[in-house]
């Protein structure tokens, strides 16, 4: 069937002035910062300083932004004001720490899925923004920086499934070669729940409209990369919803080479009088490519292709609630829910023998 039943949103323009919207990146241990300031600087913002503890890093991220000049610390960013944003992918255990010195220094954080890795970080970052009104913001990428998700979220918005009743989550990725120590150490990491897991949690919470939840049960394994004993190779949790709803996740680092991406995401929302299923960067076995959204319900059979349809307002709608103190883009409640689910379903995980 032809999709003319389904409106989209239009692809966003930049929302602000060349200079009105300055940010830096700090800490860029993992490549997803190179989305983050992309997404940002798509929507009109100016990346102005970078900072990182290995010079070569920075300097090599200067180069790809010329607009952006390395700082001699983190301090010198923090004590900019210009700089209304910081923007960070470190380590996961170390980006609380980044988030919360920028708050206290009178700006707004935008840091990298896992947000936090501990129960104490989150209630100082829950702490911290209540109290000065700035904003921990979290690059949830696998739906604010995904087409086919945004796309879902329209169709979903427009009824055509009816109430969502369950959302469930495959990550599969590749481990690749050359990943950095701190990868394979569960204190910096966070455990693969609470790292890539973290992306599954905000997308069962945005779906359904829930606000939060509990794990109904969780696990994790390391089943074969007894080399590196660190490395949660597996893990899955089943949530309850707090609106009825439930969820599934599974993520792993198994993913063939005979993939031609880094994993084959997929995402599958079962509604009242429909379903939707994401086929996120891949779909194997057609000439597609990813950003395949797939929809079945009373009135037929829909395949959409996202890619182009409706851009990333995320940054857009980030950098307007930075400068209007509003919550477009995404509460902070939200933001912090879906990381509380992760954190929850990592520390009551069982460990499956590998």
């Amino acid at each position: 069937m032809t999709d003319s039943l389904f409106t989209f949103a239009p692809l966003p323009t930049p929302v602000v002035q060349p200079g009105e919207f300055s940010f830096a990146a700090v800490g860029l241990d993992h490549g997803h910062i190179f989305g983050m300031t992309d997404g940002l600087i798509g929507a009109g913002a100016t990346v102005r300083l970078v900072y990182d503890r290995n010079p070569q890093r920075a300097a090599e991220f200067a180069q790809r932004y010329p607009g952006a000049r390395v700082a001699a610390s983190e301090q010198e960013v923090l004590d900019d004001p210009e700089i209304r944003l910081v923007a960070t992918a470190a380590i996961a255990s170390e980006r609380a720490g980044i988030g919360l010195r920028a708050i206290e220094a009178g700006k707004d954080a935008f840091v990298d899925k896992a947000p936090l890795t501990t129960f104490e970080q989150l209630a100082a970052a829950r702490e911290a923004t209540a109290r000065t009104g700035r904003k921990y913001a979290v690059y949830y990428g696998e739906r604010v920086h995904t087409e086919s998700a945004i796309l879902a979220g329209q169709l979903i918005d427009q009824d055509a499934i009816g109430r969502v009743l369950q959302v469930v989550c495959f990550g599969p990725h590749r481990v690749g070669s050359g990943r950095p120590d701190w990868f394979y150490d569960p204190a910096q990491y966070g455990g693969i729940l609470c790292d890539i897991g973290s992306h599954n949690f905000e997308q069962m919470l945005y779906f359904t409209g829930a606000t939060g939840g509990r794990p109904a049960s969780s696990a994790v394994a390391n089943y074969a990369h007894p080399e590196t004993p660190g490395l949660q190779d597996f893990g899955d949790a089943h949530v309850i919803l707090d609106n009825g709803t439930s969820g599934y996740v599974r993520v792993d680092w198994f993913t063939p080479d005979g993939l031609g991406v880094f994993g084959d995401g997929r995402t599958l929302i079962l509604g009242t009088d429909g379903y939707i299923e994401l086929r996120k960067y891949i779909d194997i076995g057609t000439d597609n490519g990813g950003g395949q959204v797939l929809l079945v319900n009373q009135q037929g059979q829909y395949r959409f292709d996202a890619n182009g349809r409706t851009g990333f307002p995320f940054f857009g709608q980030l950098i307007r609630d930075c400068l209007d103190r509003t919550e477009t883009a995404m509460t902070q409640e939200h933001a912090f829910a879906a990381a509380e689910l992760s954190l929850h379903a990592q520390a009551d995980a069982v460990v499956l023998a590998g």
